[in-house]
């Protein structure tokens, strides 16, 4: 029984997600690329990725504890995050990589997962704050990835073939972000829903110090209208349309750039006020939205405007941080690169093909930084190569 005295809903009552009829391939059309180029590159990142050199390549580990479970490691910040190892899950399904994929789940599922206490069915991680300091934290990009991935795998694979109930796991999990405050009675110790009630956009973190803020590279209405599809739940479509409205409130008019925090109102949060390595998400967000779903004619525009604003800089020279109205603040990123050959995905202007061409030119990055690029990396050549799909 769920929280309200009702059957809850079981894997097989979860509905089928439907995708678009196809998925578009600018490596091939663009680029011209062969199939068995683009396997051959995506092969080589994800084997650099999970099965490189550990000291200056890999970011995927075994737990020690237990080799049936694995983490995605921050290099930089020698950490576990949620993003991690959602965005590692994501992947994996997309690859067909069954095996990496529960090795994943089974580590947040051991050392993540809350269970006990008022965050009870949250997972631990750490975020960056707008003082610049890392605390730990209920991350929603992450929790909203894992949702994500166990009904790609539940979808693709099947719940319970493999000793694992991925369906149950997405449910549970989106039942807490959706109803957290009514399991716990009310506001328990400042935990909150992931989801505001009334504006249905997802908080900064789920707690109350976050009341009317938010992060737009978390809104992700692609997932919404997926989570709404295999529900029947009409709050999860209410929020796509108000995450649309937001992205269009918060991005500069004539830039194109996206705050790492605002208000619900659409006002930068002072401390995150500039386009920075946490907005290189969103221009993910929109590039998926547009073509599973391609309801919004602004996020073309939007992929215009933002190419438009970095041609303007130099294709060699643009950085990855800049104020909204596009001062330079930071150096040049990588991740930025390969995010930006997504928004030629979604973009109509002439420049398109020079930034796919970017990101597919652009080598993985080795060292400290690898965590974040690297992801990044991979994901967008699953979304250029049209293997981004809904299952």
């Amino acid at each position: 029984m769920d929280w309200l005295g009702h059957d809850r809903m079981t894997s097989d009552e979860l509905r089928p997600l439907t995708g678009p009829p196809e998925y578009p391939n600018a490596l091939r059309d663009v680029l011209g690329k062969t199939d068995e180029e683009i396997a051959e590159k995506i092969d080589d990142r994800f084997n650099q990725l999970f099965y490189g050199d550990p000291w200056t390549e890999a970011i995927f580990y075994p737990d020690l504890s237990n080799t049936d479970r694995a983490y995605i490691w921050d290099v930089l910040h020698e950490q576990v995050r949620t993003e991690g190892i959602g965005f590692g899950m994501i992947i994996t399904v997309e690859l067909d990589k069954r095996r990496e994929f529960d090795r994943l789940w089974r580590y947040a599922k051991v050392w993540l997962e809350r269970t006990s206490g008022p965050s009870e069915g949250y997972f631990r991680s750490w975020c960056d704050t707008p003082a610049g300091r890392t605390v730990r934290c209920t991350d929603p990009f992450g929790l909203q990835q894992l949702a994500m991935a166990l009904l790609f795998a539940h979808g693709r694979w099947g719940s319970g073939t493999g000793g694992i109930d991925y369906g149950a796991d997405a449910i549970a999990l989106l039942e807490v972000m959706r109803h957290k405050e009514t399991l716990n009675g009310g506001v328990d110790d400042g935990v909150t829903n992931t989801f505001d009630a009334e504006t249905k956009l997802v908080f900064d973190v789920p707690h109350v110090d976050a009341a009317d803020i938010t992060r737009p590279s978390a809104a992700m209405p692609a997932y919404y209208e997926l989570w709404a599809q295999a529900t029947g739940d009409p709050f999860w479509s209410e929020a796509a349309a108000r995450a649309r409205e937001h992205w269009k409130a918060v991005a500069h008019p004539r830039t194109g750039l996206i705050p790492v925090r605002a208000r619900f109102d659409g006002t930068p949060v002072t401390g995150s006020e500039r386009f920075g390595s946490e907005s290189y998400r969103a221009l993910l967000n929109i590039a998926l939205d547009h073509v599973w779903f391609g309801v919004d004619p602004w996020q073309v525009e939007e992929a215009d405007r933002l190419l438009a604003f970095f041609s303007s800089k130099g294709m060699d020279y643009y950085v990855g941080s800049y104020t909204l109205d596009g001062v330079a603040l930071g150096a040049r990123e990588s991740a930025l690169i390969v995010m930006n050959g997504v928004t030629g995905l979604v973009a109509t202007s002439e420049e398109r093909a020079k930034f796919i061409e970017a990101a597919w030119a652009t080598e993985l990055t080795t060292g400290q930084p690898r965590y974040y690029s690297g992801m990044l990396h991979l994901l967008s050549l699953l979304t250029l190569s049209g293997q981004f799909r809904v299952y």
